[in-house]
């Protein structure tokens, strides 16, 4: 609609027009659309205020109601029956595909995202990454993209030898069967707590991740064991979040893609000795990567390299996204400089996507020994916290188990995507459970109780439009807007902005709903109806991006 308004205005403006000069007024009776004419008096020689006096005496448009010249603006005032008809039998029509788009043109976008570490609880830190992750996926997908999301499991490295050493001394099959992780964590703890008072245990360690790595067929029995119970853990985790993967490709995956990395470096005289280590010199100012330890180890950034290369081959992205802590942006810098070094142009489609902690009370959740928060425990608590609500306001509620889990877990998603992914967040579950406020429940609210209006009036197959009053249109101006919102979140990788749309069109809805007798105005009754449908319609696909589900009863 907003570039339709621009065409109108561009046939009776004396210079070109861009879209980001149509202004949305903040107050209603300044109109639909402004376009201040201050940028063009310099060029035009003219006031601003002749300027837009001239214009609005031209606009001529069906879209247009009438157009007003004010201090130098114009503003218009939009045709409502003409666009409330067209946008609603739109809607109506095209249903959940509403606001999709082919821009992607079906490119690939791989995402590494969530990648928690096996025989290691799923703390609340692992959240952020899978959330955001999975509604940038489903963001990306509405805009014409392939996502491929890839897990990117913690699955190697030293602490292994350590965990191989601590299970075959205290070590019990039974109890790892029944508690895989808590099991692992508590033998993983007790290593570190007898090597304290023995140092050789550590030597007995680093000569079993030795093993490991040499291809020792016990070892990498114990290893893969240790993988498939850890993954049957998080998969329960998974199931709650409603999140799935692509690729559970981990960092053992990388161990045969690293040396040719290493070797190309070599052959392109990029790689220097520092201290006994190899490292690749960067731009001024820039701390050097280091590839190999002194020992000729690799590390973390070798593996993303070595990781980089063969996601590129693989699926040939368009975009890389890595969904990682804000703590880690220096390391994403280190990478793509070094990538760019090696000749591989497409390093500029790799893009790190940092978010903030987690805090209570303030403060970073503590992941200390004993202090672990169980991601897990808090989704449990959640859903406990909904049902408990829902058994105090809706005691008859058919589904109450399920609608709990959707509101419970929602609740989590929300408060999380709701803030700019930079931000740190406060946690504070009963907050986030009100049905009231800049929630996940509130919207969800708002949703079921239109599908309960659309329940009490049944199907009706077509609508006449009288007149749009002043709360229709509000809600009718949001519908309008949802494509755009669905495109900038997509472009800015920014799920909050789909949250703040759905907290904003689920308060113009309650307006609404609160203000227009809706099922006793027999006349306007089959249009507010379908206006209530696409209200539902957008309201369950945002919050079907935002990763939540969205229960017709509450």
């Amino acid at each position: 609609m907003k570039k339709d308004i621009l065409q109108a205005l561009q046939l009776v403006s004396p210079i070109p027009l861009e879209e980001h000069m149509l202004e949305r007024p903040s107050h209603a009776q300044l109109g639909d659309f402004a376009l201040p004419c201050f940028p063009f008096a310099k060029v035009l020689r003219k006031s601003p205020v002749a300027i837009a006096e001239e214009m609005a005496s031209s606009v001529n448009h069906p879209l247009i109601q009438k157009a007003e010249a004010v201090n130098g603006y114009v503003n218009l005032f939009l045709n409502r029956k003409v666009i409330a008809d067209s946008l609603l039998q739109t809607i109506l029509e095209q249903s959940t595909s509403y606001g999709t788009s082919n821009e992607g043109n079906g490119g690939v976008v791989t995402i590494d995202m969530s990648s928690p570490n096996i025989a290691k609880p799923f703390s609340m830190g692992h959240l952020r990454s899978t959330v955001i992750g999975n509604s940038i996926a489903l963001l990306l997908k509405k805009n014409g993209y392939t996502p491929v999301k890839i897990n990117y499991i913690g699955d190697w490295g030293t602490q292994f030898g350590k965990l191989l050493t601590a299970y075959r001394k205290w070590g019990n099959e039974e109890d790892v069967r029944q508690a895989p992780i808590e099991t692992l964590l508590k033998l993983y703890i007790r290593f570190h707590e007898e090597a304290e008072k023995d140092s050789s245990l550590n030597d007995e360690g680093r000569a079993a991740f030795k093993a490991l790595e040499d291809g020792d067929t016990d070892a990498l029995a114990l290893w893969d064991w240790f993988k498939t119970e850890s993954l049957k853990e998080f998969q329960r985790i998974y199931d709650l979040l409603g999140v799935t993967f692509d690729s559970y490709n981990g960092e053992a995956y990388y161990n045969d893609k690293m040396e040719p990395v290493v070797q190309e470096l070599e052959d392109k005289g990029l790689l220097v000795e520092s201290d006994g280590a190899m490292v690749v010199e960067l731009e001024e100012g820039m701390p050097p990567c280091l590839i190999k330890k002194s020992d000729g180890a690799t590390l973390y950034a070798t593996r993303d390299l070595a990781a980089a290369i063969d996601r590129k081959n693989k699926y040939d992205f368009v975009k890389s996204v890595y969904v990682v802590g804000n703590e880690q942006s220096l390391h994403f810098t280190q990478v793509k400089q070094v990538l760019g070094k090696l000749g591989h142009e497409w390093e500029k489609t790799i893009v790190h996507v940092p978010f903030g902690l987690i805090l209570q009370g303030g403060k970073k959740m503590s992941t200390r020994k004993g202090k672990i928060v169980l991601l897990e425990n808090v989704l449990k608590e959640a859903i406990e916290l909904a049902q408990k609500n829902i058994k105090e306001k809706n005691p008859s509620l058919a589904n109450r188990s399920e609608v709990a889990e959707a509101v419970g877990v929602g609740a989590i998603l929300f408060s999380d995507l709701k803030q700019h992914r930079k931000h740190d967040i406060e946690f504070n579950l009963e907050s986030m459970l009100q049905v009231e406020g800049e929630t996940g429940p509130y919207v969800q609210y708002a949703n079921a109780r239109a599908h309960s209006i659309l329940r009490k009036v049944g199907e009706i197959n077509s609508f006449t439009i009288n007149e749009v009053n002043d709360h229709e249109w509000e809600t009718i101006k949001l519908l309008e807007q949802f494509p755009q919102a669905v495109k900038r979140a997509a472009d800015d990788l920014d799920p909050s902005i789909i949250a703040k749309y759905a907290i904003d069109f689920a308060q113009a809805f309650n307006s609404f709903y609160g203000n227009v007798q809706v099922l006793t105005d027999q006349a306007n009754l089959p249009y507010r109806t379908a206006l209530i449908e696409t209200v539902t319609i957008v309201l369950t696909e945002s919050l079907r991006l935002l990763g939540m589900k969205a229960p017709k009863e509450m």
